[in-house]
């Protein structure tokens, strides 16, 4: 049996790999990464670990030794430049080919780069994506720097808090009219532009970016769409991510916002399957992709039973998380198609409920782990609390799951 070949060593590639050992897979299994570390935890790098209060050691989602007791043949720093389905092989960069009977794509996800026309090869230009990444940006977070923040979405935001705490003068710029736009309400919104402004972050809605400057191909300057020109030592650029298919594209597996795949995460190929930030899949009704750890992991050991024989098809329960200052930010479910919010306050803590009618759709809670529990255990249940109770601080939350 030529066995299982995993491509991209991220959370859904090592979730996968372990998963299939836990279920008693004696095949081979290669986990293939282009990073040249072991697989590790991405949301830490805007967080914790560019603050310092993380060390490597601790992103490890295992340690290498444990790969090796578990007989995963870990490849990292490797790339994959080609599949032949047909021979059911994997060649990699090194001109390596490996054999395969079953492969999983995934593969993540891309940051969103800025042009080199309007400076974004310029050095001290940013993303947050890799460990390599946080690295390279970490000698720029010293008080008195001066940043510009491209994005004002959460990995921005993220961004802007540990800029922030670091003693940089930080402006953040949000194309859309308010920040979190695409993914929060106006509440939401209101609550973090409100956090940020007070840590001192100049946030700017509705201007974008029209260009970075540079002087011997290192960024100084920034001009804005709305003319000013702001003079920096460093730019993050937050601006989203694309799901990594083009490994897919190459072999012709059908795409849909993402690798296409089936209830059980299998690709158009039968033998091929595919989990993560880069796997459309099926969800009531529709076609969705969740860029979000929990998914990861869970799609992933889902897919993992059925490239077993399993036949139960995944069913997600979206939830997320961010870290902004002392603030802990937790959703449950989706907002797509909210119709009003309800808005919880109760001792320092703050929720927003979302409603489509009279159905429950999603909660943020900010500093609110209960909140975030009884809303995502009655969104799980398809049920959905009167409106009225929700917003009286005097609801004892838990009396609304009996």
């Amino acid at each position: 049996m030529a066995g299982i070949i995993i491509i991209g060593a991220g959370q859904a590639g090592s979730s996968m790999a372990i998963k299939l050992r836990a279920l008693g897979c004696g095949a081979d299994i290669t986990l293939i990464g282009a990073e040249p570390v072991v697989p590790y935890q991405r949301p830490p790098l805007s967080k914790k670990y560019m603050l310092g209060e993380m060390d490597v050691e601790r992103l490890y989602l295992r340690p290498e030794a444990f790969y090796r007791d578990k007989n995963i043949n870990l490849v990292t720093g490797v790339s994959v430049t080609a599949i032949d389905r047909a021979a059911k092989t994997v060649t990699l960069d090194k001109h390596e080919v490996l054999s395969y009977d079953m492969l999983a794509l995934t593969t993540g996800s891309h940051p969103r780069t800025l042009p080199a026309a309007i400076g974004g090869d310029l050095t001290g230009v940013f993303t947050v994506r890799t460990l390599a990444d946080a690295d390279a940006m970490a000698p720029y977070f010293t008080e008195g720097k001066r940043v510009l923040i491209i994005g004002g979405g959460y990995i921005g935001l993220e961004a802007a808090a540990v800029a922030a705490a670091r003693g940089v003068k930080v402006v953040l710029v949000e194309m859309a009219d308010r920040i979190l736009q695409r993914v929060a309400a106006p509440q939401t919104s209101d609550y973090f532009r409100t956090l940020h402004t007070g840590r001192g972050v100049d946030v700017r809605e509705g201007v974008g970016l029209s260009s970075l400057n540079g002087t011997d191909g290192h960024v100084t300057s920034a001009t804005l769409t709305d003319g000013t020109t702001l003079d920096i030592d460093f730019a993050v650029v937050g601006v989203g991510i694309t799901p990594a298919i083009e490994l897919a594209e190459n072999i012709d597996l059908d795409v849909d916002n993402g690798i296409k795949v089936d209830g059980l995460g299998r690709t158009s190929d039968p033998s091929i399957f595919a989990a993560g930030d880069c796997a459309s899949f099926p969800y009531k009704g529709d076609r969705i992709r969740l860029e979000s750890v929990p998914n990861a992991i869970e799609q992933a050991e889902a897919t993992a039973a059925a490239m077993l024989g399993g036949t139960d098809e995944y069913h997600a329960k979206p939830w997320f998380w961010s870290d902004q200052y002392n603030v802990k930010l937790q959703i449950a479910g989706l907002n797509s198609g909210y119709d009003h919010i309800v808005t919880r306050k109760t001792d320092g803590a703050t929720s927003f409920w979302y409603y489509q009618g009279d159905k429950l759709l999603a909660v943020d809670a900010m500093n609110d782990p209960r909140a975030y529990m009884v809303g995502k255990r009655l969104i799980e249940a398809g049920r959905s609390p009167d409106p009225v109770a929700v917003a009286d601080p005097a609801t004892e939350l838990k009396t609304l799951l009996s």
